[in-house]
């Protein structure tokens, strides 16, 4: 997938429940700058598990959700040693992982790639591997982005009218973009509109 200067789709959705609340732990960063709906963060190393779908912007998050969701609910392989008992043995079980937040979505090879953070508990050692074979676990470095947030439907209109606001602000501001646009999402889709937090992620540099 396209790698976004050291960002990558900063993922996960959104603590189960009809008002719409996030999950209790999200990408970590640093706010450098804030100027109203704009932001510069300075996000932290983290860990994602991704997989590329097919289908418009608007389809692929739901087309990539569940199978990422799965996997955290416990469709993953992960070996964990028995107490000393005779014989000394291993079994395979499932485990479940913590939900963060955003879900995270941009721009990949013949579609698009959509991401859950890991939480920073964990580390690649220490994750299960999925059961499905297309999702894959993978190491990102710190990165610099600008961010805008809005509420509102997940349309594509609305992603492209606040990508060009961000883009427009970041080439005031006097920085250079550095990647790809990520679109974040913070609720599960049964959200009311008004009530979504949705951002979009530019990485930047001086």
């Amino acid at each position: 997938m396209n790698k976004i200067g050291g960002l990558s789709v900063i993922a996960v959705s959104l603590i189960i429940g009809a008002t719409g609340s996030t999950a209790e732990e999200e990408a970590k960063y640093a706010v450098a700058l804030r100027d109203g709906r704009f932001e510069i963060r300075d996000y932290e190393p983290q860990i994602v598990a991704e997989v590329v779908v097919g289908g418009t912007l608007e389809e692929a998050g739901n087309r990539a959700f569940g199978r990422l969701f799965r996997y955290i609910s416990g469709r993953n392989r992960s070996t964990a040693k028995i107490p000393m008992t005779a014989p000394v043995s291993q079994e395979p079980r499932s485990e479940k992982i913590e939900m963060t937040a955003p879900v995270g979505q941009q721009r990949a090879d013949g579609g698009w790639a959509v991401s859950f953070v890991m939480p920073a508990s964990y580390t690649m050692e220490s994750l299960p591997a999925p059961d499905d074979p297309g999702i894959r676990l993978r190491q990102v470095p710190a990165a610099r982005v600008a961010a805008i947030r809005y509420s509102g439907l997940w349309s594509e209109k609305g992603y492209l009218r606040n990508k060009e606001a961000l883009q427009s602000w970041i080439k005031e501001k006097g920085f250079a973009i550095a990647g790809e646009p990520v679109w974040a999402r913070y609720n599960p889709p049964w959200t009311l509109w008004f009530m979504r937090r949705n951002e979009i992620l530019i990485p930047v540099r001086e």
